[in-house]
């Protein structure tokens, strides 16, 4: 095979269709991918005698990763996981069973939120302020409950925050009356 180079008509194109110039080093790479190289041995004469016997010219038992037989299961795993995937996307979401319990206990914590503003409201009317050394005690225990409610509003489902907001509560109170006698 003759393949005539521009090189070897004494014309050189280094320039790009878009008229970008080419650099050397891009121009010496692709005269490297110009040069034809031949095959090591002949193979037509056994591509012909297998066309010839009714034999397949590619060797049955080898497969290649592209083959159907190999990409098969891949492609049916991939479906299956596709397919899981959706419907787990469009699924409903699932109803709590313990919502209506939930919506309880919230409404009960607001509720006696509601009753101890009242009562403290009632006893620090009628007492002086409390002293200077439970006024820290009264501070913490307000952040306390303060902690306890955010944390009630991220699981309305938790019996025992409940517990521990009447609990800081009665602490509160009874700290606050015990000022008011003093």
């Amino acid at each position: 095979m003759n393949i005539e180079h521009d090189s070897d008509r004494g014309s050189r194109n280094d320039s790009m269709p878009d008229g970008s110039a080419l650099d050397d080093r891009t121009r010496w790479a692709l005269r490297d991918l110009r040069r034809d190289t031949a095959p090591g041995r002949d193979l037509w004469p056994q591509i012909a005698a297998r066309i010839a016997t009714g034999a397949p010219v590619m060797d049955p038992g080898r497969t290649t990763w592209r083959s159907p037989r190999r990409l098969a299961p891949l492609a049916l795993a991939a479906s299956l996981l596709l397919a899981v995937g959706v419907a787990w996307q469009f699924w409903p979401p699932r109803q709590s069973a313990t919502q209506p319990a939930a919506r309880l206990i919230q409404a009960e914590a607001h509720a006696m939120t509601r009753e101890y503003a009242a009562a403290l409201r009632e006893v620090e009317t009628s007492a002086p302020a409390a002293a200077s050394s439970q006024q820290s005690a009264l501070r913490e225990l307000d952040r306390s409950a303060a902690q306890i409610r955010t944390a009630l509003a991220r699981d309305p489902d938790a019996r025992f925050l409940l517990e521990r907001l009447r609990h800081t509560y009665s602490l509160r109170l009874a700290l606050t009356q015990r000022a008011a006698l003093s």
